[in-house]
């Protein structure tokens, strides 16, 4: 597990805010292992990760070297840590790693503690990318406002009691928590409704909670969560994405997931028949990733900005799931790839309250159990959008390309990483320079920043040769040939002549604008070489040359 860590680690683009690679072949500043230890725990909180990590034994461009640093030393380490920073902490774990036959440690460095920035000999430290430097004032007040924020969704609405649930909610709820706890069947049926919510950490000590209204309250109860809204409002777009239809659902939302699906036309996908890969036909939309993705909306949704939830459903095969609130964790790919659950939720009395109602679980596997449902069926996988203080997913019902989605099911040995920087690539998305690194090192993609393809390897083995061809296009020499034999054969031509010729031959990854200028650039290139000439924008044979 920590090797593997360790091939993470080394595989990021750069050194970030909460990993740094030091060389320290046999020794390190104590005094420099301090600050940096006060800088990565700090970024670490603010980046809601549980730890930030120092390697020693690892130059900045990832080259091996090894380290002679001793357990004494690193003992020495740890108690310097313990006497000089404030609040008093150390290291969590200390790792030792042979990699290429060569000691490599791995500090593993906890994060501040909440509302607590870490200091070292009474300064604070943090990061910028690489850099380190003082603390900002500005995250220094983020770590110290930790101490300040509650829990919404924790909330007790003295107003309310238990007439203001829906009593058919309460027994759904029980029956969803009969199934999280199988042993308590028989006892659960004894409890009165009022130990059942306190079992269940709906209500505390039995009062109503904010979370009590969202996931049991009656309809006619929502006032009681005011300005805050539990509504869901689900609306059916047309291919024009013109809206055709509407509704809003509110509490108790632990009954809307079923509401919203019976309003969604999850209409069977027929497949192209081919040997016993593929079932003739599929739901566009699994059931588990309709319910997955709006019991996330509900439980992330930051209930403070007053807004709602919205699941759209668009007639061209697609449906959008989105709720208002920053993303918390650092990624949707550190989602989907890490095998623990997330250190910090927004709503963490409503997230454990759905826990055991059944509704979402706490391991970290929901989302990535989306793309690997979207991945099996060959869809393209979910695909969000974190931007402007909201959380958007699209899930797409549908095979783009059933061919070579076909056949890439055929390639085991992809991971999901490697799958995901190849759905972005499919979908015109940016691809980072890691990312183009990753692809590359193992053949996946060709051609240059922007405009990467599938590469010819992977087109042979998918069956995406003509693609691939279309991607790749003919090079510069195959074009000024036929510029050359068009100027044999009909003496001259314009531009336009040229154009009709070629921009159909050229890759399907340049625009129109660039395939011109494509063209424009090889007309130049066989001017400088005196082998065509030009007079009043039309172009024929240089009569100084002979063919």
């Amino acid at each position: 597990m920590i090797n593997q860590l360790l091939d993470k680690l080394l595989n990021l683009p750069a050194e970030s805010e909460v990993v740094e690679f030091k060389e320290a072949r046999n020794s390190y500043s104590k005094d420099d292992l301090g600050k940096y230890f006060s800088a990565l725990g700090n970024e670490a909180n603010l980046r809601v990760q549980r730890q930030g990590w120092l390697v020693m034994g690892i130059k900045n461009d990832r080259t091996i070297v090894g380290t002679n640093i001793s357990e004494s030393q690193i003992n020495e380490y740890k108690a310097e840590m313990a006497q000089h920073t404030s609040p008093r902490c150390s290291f969590a774990n200390v790792y030792t790693i042979i990699k290429e036959e060569k000691k490599v440690l791995l500090f593993e460095i906890p994060a501040a503690p909440i509302g607590q920035p870490i200091s070292w000999k009474g300064h604070r430290y943090g990061r910028d990318g690489e850099s380190l430097g003082a603390l900002s004032d500005y995250e220094y007040d983020l770590i110290k406002a930790q101490k300040n924020q509650t829990d919404w969704s924790a909330q007790v609405v003295e107003e309310a009691d238990l007439d203001d649930l829906s009593t058919e909610a309460i027994e759904f709820a029980k029956i969803q928590y009969k199934e999280k706890n199988p042993k308590l069947k028989e006892e659960i049926d004894s409890w009165s409704n009022a130990k059942f919510l306190d079992k269940a950490k709906v209500t505390i000590k039995g009062k109503i909670t904010n979370t009590a209204i969202l996931l049991l309250g009656r309809p006619e109860s929502e006032h009681f969560i005011n300005p805050a809204s539990g509504r869901v409002t689900w609306i059916l777009r047309d291919k024009n994405n013109i809206e055709k239809d509407y509704q809003h659902f509110t509490n108790p939302l632990i009954e809307v997931v079923h509401e919203i699906s019976s309003k969604i036309r999850n209409l069977k996908y027929r497949y192209i028949k081919s040997g016993t890969l593929f079932p003739e036909e599929v739901d566009q939309y699994d059931p588990y990733i309709i319910r997955e993705a709006l019991h996330n909306c509900v439980a992330h949704q930051d209930y403070t900005l007053h807004g709602k939830i919205f699941v759209v459903e668009n007639e061209d095969g697609y449906l959008t799931f989105s709720n208002l609130g920053r993303f918390i964790p650092n990624s949707v790919e550190a989602v989907v790839t890490s095998d623990s659950p997330e250190p910090k939720y927004r709503n963490t009395f409503l997230v454990a309250a759905m826990v055991n109602l059944n509704m979402i679980d706490t391991i970290g596997s929901g989302i990535k159990r989306m793309y690997y449902i979207q991945r099996k069926k060959f869809f393209p996988l979910p695909d969000y959008d974190l931007s402007g203080q909201k959380v958007k997913v699209v899930i797409i019902g549908k095979v783009i390309n059933a061919k070579y989605a076909r056949k890439l099911a055929e390639m085991p040995e992809l991971s999901l990483s490697e799958i995901i920087y190849l759905d972005k690539l499919a979908k015109h998305k940016d691809l980072s320079d890691e990312e183009v690194k990753i692809l590359k090192s193992k053949g996946l993609i060709e051609g240059r920043k922007p405009n990467y393809y599938i590469s010819s390897d992977v087109a042979a083995v998918t069956g995406g040769q003509t693609d691939y061809m279309k991607q790749r296009g003919i090079d510069d020499g195959y074009c000024q040939k036929m510029i050359k034999e068009y100027l044999q054969k009909f003496g001259k031509g314009g531009r336009s002549n040229f154009e009709d010729l070629l921009l159909d031959k050229l890759p399907d990854i340049l625009d129109l604008k660039k395939k011109k200028n494509k063209i424009k650039n090889n007309l130049q290139f066989l001017r400088r070489q005196g082998i065509i000439e030009v007079n009043h924008n039309i172009w024929s044979l240089s009569k100084k040359k002979s063919f």
